[in-house]
C-alpha cells in the first residue's frame, strides 16, 4: 500500500536531522503528521512571518519556503531527491540531506527558487522512502500503479516519464521494461486511461471512465489523417476481443474504413492496403459485418498500381507483407508467379520465405527453384536471396546448395564491395557460420574444390586472416587441398604451371582488378537500369546487359583460374644450349631467308618486334631445338622449314614494360 499524504514516520531523521532511508517506514493509520512549526492563518509560519517582519526574507521567498518545511521533500535538477532537515532563517539558511550531498546548506533565496517541494505521498517521494511498497502495489495492480504516476504528473505523462518515475528506486531498467510491457497491454482494456496515438505522446488518466471498445472506435473515428487512421486501427485490430457487443457500431466504422481507403488509395497505395487489412480483420472477427457493394480491396490496388508492387511492399510492415501476396492471384491471375518472381531481387529474408511459401502453396515450387538456380548460374542472384538459401541449407532445394551457391556468394561479395548501400551480412554469415563452406562443398570433385579455394584466394571482398580460417576448413575436409595454402604443389599440378614475365602479370592482375571494380559493377548497373524499363521478355536492353554480364562473368573465370597457375621471372640465366623461354633464336629459311624470334613468357606477344610466347605454334615449334637442327614453323600454307643458326639469352626486361604490358592511365594495379 503507497502512503498518502503526511503518512510519514517521525523516525525519518536522525538527532542531527539528517536522512535515514532505512528508518523511513509507512505508517497507513497514522493521521497527517504535525510539523515541527506552527502555520500561521495566512499559510506561513510564525517563523517566516517574523523573517519577512524584520526583512531577512521578501514575501514571495517566504511563500515559497512555506512549502519548504522541515521535514518535507524537495527535488532539485542536479542532486535529486532530498530531505529539508534545518531552517536557519536568521541567517538565511535552509540545510537539506540529498543523496549525494548529506546535510547540504542552501542560501534561503536560492532554495526557494531551486527546489520543487514534493508531496508526501507523491511517487517521486514514495520511490525514495518506501519503494518496498511501490513494488507491491506494481505487482499486484499495476494500472493502479500508473494511475497514481499519472496523478501526481497533473493527469498525463510519458512511457518515457513513467519510467523516469519508476527507474531507478522502484526498478532497474531491465525490469522496468518488462514490468512496462506488460502493464500497457492491460491499460488498453481499462477504461480510465487515455492511449497515445504514437510513443511521444502522453497516456492520460480521464476524468469518465469510457469503454474499452469504445474507445478504441473513437480513435479512429477522430483520427483525420491517413497515418493516425491506419494507427487507430492497428490497435484496434490488437484488440479485437475488446469489441464483443459493438456490432452496431462497428458496421458504422466499417463504412468510414472504406471511405478511407477510397481516399488513400490516390496518394498512398499502401495505407490503403492497411486500412483494408484492418478492415477484413473485423469482417472475420464479426461475421455479420457486411462491406459495401462498390468497396476496394488489396486486389483492386495492386492490381491498378502493377509499377508500384515493390514500393507498397516496402512502405508496410512486414507482418503485413503476406496479405499482400495472397492477393497477387485475384490481381493477375495467371501472371501472379511473374509479379511475385519480380519481387526477389530487392526481396529481405522474411518476402523471399513468404514468397516461397506461396509457390509451394500452388504447387508451383519447380518454377521458383528454376529462376534462383538461373540467378546463381549468372551471378546475378541478391546478397539477401543467398542469405536465405544458406540459412535453409538443403532443406528447401538441396539441388541448389552446392559449389555453384559458393561461388555466387564470392561474386554478391565483391558486388556488395560497390554498392551505395553496403552491407556486411552476407562475408559475416560465411565466416561466422563454422560449417558453411563445408557444407556447401560437400561431394564436390577434387577440381570443383580446388577452383572454389582458387576463387577465395583471389576474391578482394574477404580480409586474409578470414580467408585463411576459411581455407583451413576446407583443408579439414579435404586434406589434398593443402598444397593449396603451402604451395607444396604435386606433380600433375606442374604441367598446367604457365610460365609469364612479371610485366605480364602485374598488368593481367590489373585487368582483373578492374574487371571486378569497375566492369562488372557497371554491368550490374546496367542491368537494373534496364529491369526499370518494363517487361524483361521484350526489353532488348536487358538481355543485351545480361548476354554482357555472361561475357564478363567468362573472361573472370578464365583469368582467374590463370593467375592462380602463373608463375612470374625475369628471365634469368636461361640455358642456351637449345630453344628454351627466354632466348633470341636466329634462324635461316631454304631459300636463304634470315628472322630472329624472341622466345619468353605465356602472356608476351609482339609480332612487330618479333616476340612470341612460347605456348604460340612458332614457339612450341622451336622450343629444345639446338644450334643447327632443322625445324619445321607454322606458315600461310602448312609448315616451313628453317635451321637454327644462333641461340642467345633475352636481356632487354625494360622492354616489357615500355613497349608491350603498358598498363593504362586510372586501371589500378591489383595488389
Amino acid at each position: 500500500m503507497l502512503l498518502m499524504a503526511g503518512d510519514i514516520a517521525a523516525s525519518a531523521r536522525t538527532r542531527k536531522g539528517k536522512l535515514r532511508p532505512s528508518c523511513v517506514q509507512a505508517s497507513f493509520s497514522s493521521p497527517c503528521m504535525s510539523r515541527v512549526f506552527s502555520v500561521t492563518t495566512e499559510g506561513m509560519t510564525e517563523e517566516l512571518a517574523q523573517a519577512v517582519e524584520s526583512g531577512n526574507l521578501d514575501k514571495k521567498t517566504a511563500d515559497k519556503l512555506a512549502r519548504l518545511t522541515p521535514e518535507s521533500y524537495c527535488t532539485h535538477k542536479s542532486w535529486g531527491f532530498g530531505l529539508v532537515t534545518e531552517w536557519n532563517l536568521p541567517i538565511g539558511q535552509v540545510t537539506i540531506d540529498f543523496k549525494t550531498k548529506k546535510s547540504h546548506p542552501m542560501q534561503a533565496v536560492y532554495a526557494a527558487e531551486t527546489l520543487t517541494p514534493i508531496p508526501d505521498d507523491h511517487i517521486l517521494a514514495q520511490r525514495e522512502t518506501n519503494p518496498e511498497s511501490v513494488r507491491e502495489l506494481a505487482k499486484s495492480d499495476s494500472s493502479a500503479l500508473v494511475k497514481k504516476v499519472l496523478a501526481d504528473f497533473g493527469g498525463k505523462a510519458t512511457s518515457d516519464q513513467i519510467g523516469c518515475a519508476l527507474s531507478p528506486g522502484v526498478f532497474d531498467a531491465a525490469g522496468f521494461k518488462r514490468w512496462w510491457d506488460s502493464a500497457r497491454k492491460k491499460l488498453k482494456s481499462d477504461g480510465r486511461f487515455g492511449m497515445p496515438a504514437k510513443k511521444t505522446d502522453p497516456y492520460v488518466l480521464l476524468e469518465t471512465p469510457v469503454n474499452s471498445g469504445t474507445r478504441l472506435l473513437d480513435g479512429f473515428r477522430n483520427a483525420r489523417h491517413t497515418r493516425d487512421q491506419v494507427v487507430a486501427l492497428e490497435e484496434i485490430s490488437k484488440s479485437l476481443d475488446d469489441l464483443t457487443g459493438s456490432q452496431d457500431e462497428l458496421q458504422a466504422v466499417i463504412t468510414l474504413i472504406e471511405e478511407a481507403a477510397q481516399r488513400a488509395r490516390r496518394i498512398s497505395p499502401a495505407a490503403a492496403i492497411e486500412i483494408l487489412i484492418a478492415r477484413d480483420d473485423l469482417m472475420q472477427k464479426f461475421p455479420q459485418l457486411q462491406g459495401g457493394a462498390e468497396s476496394p480491396t488489396i486486389a483492386n490496388i495492386i492490381a491498378s498500381e502493377p509499377g508500384k508492387l515493390g514500393q507498397i511492399l516496402e512502405s508496410i510492415p512486414g507482418s503485413k507483407e503476406k496479405r499482400v501476396l495472397e492477393a497477387l492471384e485475384p490481381a493477375y491471375g495467371e501472371e501472379w508467379g511473374d509479379k511475385a518472381i519480380a519481387l526477389l531481387p530487392s526481396a529481405g529474408a522474411r518476402l523471399i520465405s513468404d514468397i516461397c511459401r506461396l509457390f509451394e502453396r500452388h504447387n508451383r515450387k519447380e518454377q521458383f527453384q528454376a529462376t534462383v538456380e538461373k540467378w546463381i548460374s549468372e551471378r546475378s542472384i541478391s546478397s539477401e536471396m543467398l542469405i536465405w538459401l544458406c540459412k535453409e541449407r538443403d532443406k528447401r532445394f538441396p539441388a541448389l546448395f552446392n559449389a555453384e551457391l559458393l561461388a555466387a556468394v564470392f561474386s554478391a561479395l565483391e558486388a556488395d564491395l560497390l554498392a551505395e548501400k553496403r552491407t556486411s551480412r552476407l562475408k559475416d554469415l560465411l565466416i561466422d557460420d563454422g560449417e558453411l563452406v563445408g557444407d556447401l562443398l560437400i561431394g564436390a570433385s577434387r577440381d570443383v574444390v580446388r577452383d572454389s579455394m582458387r576463387k577465395l584466394m583471389l576474391t578482394p571482398a574477404i580480409e586474409d586472416l578470414s580467408k585463411r580460417s576459411l581455407m583451413a576448413r576446407i583443408v579439414k575436409l579435404y586434406p589434398d587441398t593443402q598444397s593449396m595454402i603451402t604451395g607444396a604443389h604435386q606433380e600433375d599440378e606442374k604441367a598446367d604451371n604457365l610460365v609469364v614475365s612479371w610485366a605480364s602479370l602485374e598488368k593481367r592482375k590489373a585487368e582483373l582488378d578492374n574487371l571486378i571494380t569497375k566492369e562488372i559493377p557497371q554491368n550490374l548497373r546496367d542491368i537494373n537500369i534496364a529491369k526499370e524499363q518494363g517487361d524483361l521478355r521484350e526489353n532488348a536492353g536487358f538481355k543485351a546487359a545480361k548476354e554482357h554480364q555472361r561475357v564478363l562473368q567468362r573472361r573472370r573465370a578464365e583469368m582467374e583460374h590463370d593467375l592462380v597457375i602463373a608463375r612470374g621471372t625475369n628471365f634469368e640465366n636461361p640455358s642456351t644450349a637449345t630453344v628454351s623461354i627466354g632466348t633470341i633464336v636466329s634462324l635461316k629459311g631454304e631459300d636463304g631467308s634470315k628472322e630472329t624470334f624472341t622466345i619468353l613468357g605465356a602472356w608476351d606477344s609482339a609480332p612487330d618486334l618479333a616476340i612470341v610466347s612460347y605456348k604460340a605454334g612458332v614457339g612450341q615449334a622451336l622450343l629444345g631445338a639446338a644450334k643447327g637442327t632443322t625445324v619445321e614453323l607454322p606458315a600461310e600454307n602448312g609448315t616451313r622449314k628453317a635451321t637454327v643458326e644462333s641461340i642467345v639469352a633475352f636481356t632487354d626486361i625494360n622492354l616489357l614494360t615500355s613497349k608491350i604490358h603498358i598498363i593504362p592511365a586510372g586501371m589500378a594495379i591489383a595488389g
